[in-house]
């Protein structure tokens, strides 16, 4: 197809899925039974058009499906990837690209580089740091990797709602979803009423009591369970509820105090009660406290 008609960039593409797999070039060309040099010269958009079949032999090792499509009049013409589309692409101090698969990513936080989180020296100003922060970084574990991209697919796709089905009025529960995959997040709350609490009139005031916040392992400090915080506040504001109480413990208690949340020290400590097996038939009614 002509260049002025659309063409697909198929450096590009190929690159892209190569990435998505999580292989090197050399990888490809060898689960494709390709040279490595093809590999690289298609990517680069240099030398002759790829054949059709060595392209199809790439995708598919790749786990893409190759469609062709005819629209028009048809044309059989591969279309070779401009050079300026790929002038913006993250490159190494020798002017070299880096390995698609390895998801290059800019330092903008000492968090970014996986080399400083453990040194000590990187808390002292920056110009008593023992060694150059990089301008650019890269997980080299596969594992790694695939967290990342799991965690980025997630931020971009979550979708938050309030579910009712099957609840009484009085339940609050709110889900955090992913298309395709399932709730990756939820929060618990119930209602209950003010003045049955305190014995006394308020009006039938109402409040909640949070029950819980859960987000799935891995994909927690995403800001999901601040999002699920915050439309319970938007739907409590709707119903005209102004209060929810909460129980929390350890790095809990931190998280709800950045969704707002106050300590109460006048409240009622928490208790916990725990029962040992049984080792003695109980005694006569009466006979103890």
């Amino acid at each position: 197809m002509a260049a002025d008609r659309g063409a697909i960039d198929v450096g590009a593409t190929l690159r892209d899925l190569r990435r998505r797999a999580d292989l090197s070039q050399r990888e490809l060309a060898e689960q494709a039974g390709v040279p490595k040099s093809t590999v690289a010269r298609i990517e680069a958009g240099q030398g002759a058009r790829p054949a059709f079949r060595t392209v199809e032999l790439l995708v598919r090792a790749a786990g893409g499906e190759l469609a062709v499509t005819m629209t028009g009049e048809p044309s059989c013409e591969a279309v070779s990837e401009p050079e300026h589309a790929r002038e913006d692409e993250p490159r190494d101090e020798a002017g070299r690209r880096y390995p698609a698969h390895l998801d290059v990513r800019r330092v903008l936080t000492l968090k970014d580089w996986p080399g400083a989180w453990w040194v000590h020296s990187y808390t002292l100003p920056q110009r008593l740091w023992p060694v150059r922060v990089p301008e650019l970084t890269y997980d080299l574990d596969r594992s790694r990797r695939d967290e990342r991209r799991l965690r980025n697919r997630t931020r971009a796709q979550v979708r938050f709602r309030r579910a009712t089905e099957g609840l009484p009025a009085t339940s609050w529960r709110f889900l955090a979803e992913v298309p395709g995959a399932g709730p990756v997040g939820e929060l618990r709350a119930h209602e209950r009423s003010f003045d049955l609490r305190l014995g006394e009139d308020w009006g039938d005031r109402r409040e909640l009591v949070l029950e819980g916040v859960l987000v799935a392992p891995g994909l927690r400090t995403l800001g999901i369970g601040r999002q699920l915080i915050g439309l319970l506040a938007r739907e409590m504001a709707v119903a005209g509820i102004r209060t929810t109480h909460a129980m929390a413990e350890a790095g809990n208690v931190e998280f709800l105090l950045a969704c707002g949340f106050e300590l109460k020290p006048s409240r009622s400590s928490a208790l916990t009660l725990e029962v040992g097996p049984v080792s003695a038939a109980p005694g006569p009614p009466g006979s103890g406290r």
